[in-house]
């Protein structure tokens, strides 16, 4: 049995949420949150977020063993950009992009 959660629009980074999503793909329950907690960058505590969610949506189903749960996939993918300007000199303006992205976590049992 799988549970699936998914994130949209989270604001971070794709390539910075990846790093992440790469250390703690295939590990247990437990051991991909002691891993988030100990990160500090903002991606992490996004996922870490997501993780608890889809453990808690296991625990309401009563089909899954919690303890016995890993994670299959996770997946980070890219979302639409925030598009913002600010005024520069002599009456132009400078675009900056927002980066967004979209995040998909599959756990399954073991």
């Amino acid at each position: 049995m799988e549970v699936k959660a998914k994130l949209k629009y989270a604001r971070t980074s794709v390539l910075k949420a990846r790093e992440l999503a790469r250390l703690v793909s295939g590990k247990n329950i437990n051991t991909a949150l002691n891993i988030l907690s100990i990160n500090k960058r903002k991606s992490g505590f996004i996922i870490e977020k997501l993780l608890k969610s889809a453990v808690a949506q296991a625990e309401q189903k009563k089909i899954i063993d919690v303890d016995n749960l890993y994670i299959k996939t996770i997946a980070v993918n890219q979302g639409p950009h925030l598009r913002r300007s600010r005024p520069r000199a002599k009456g132009t303006y400078h675009l900056y992009k927002k980066k967004q992205s979209h995040i998909e976590l599959v756990l399954s049992e073991r």
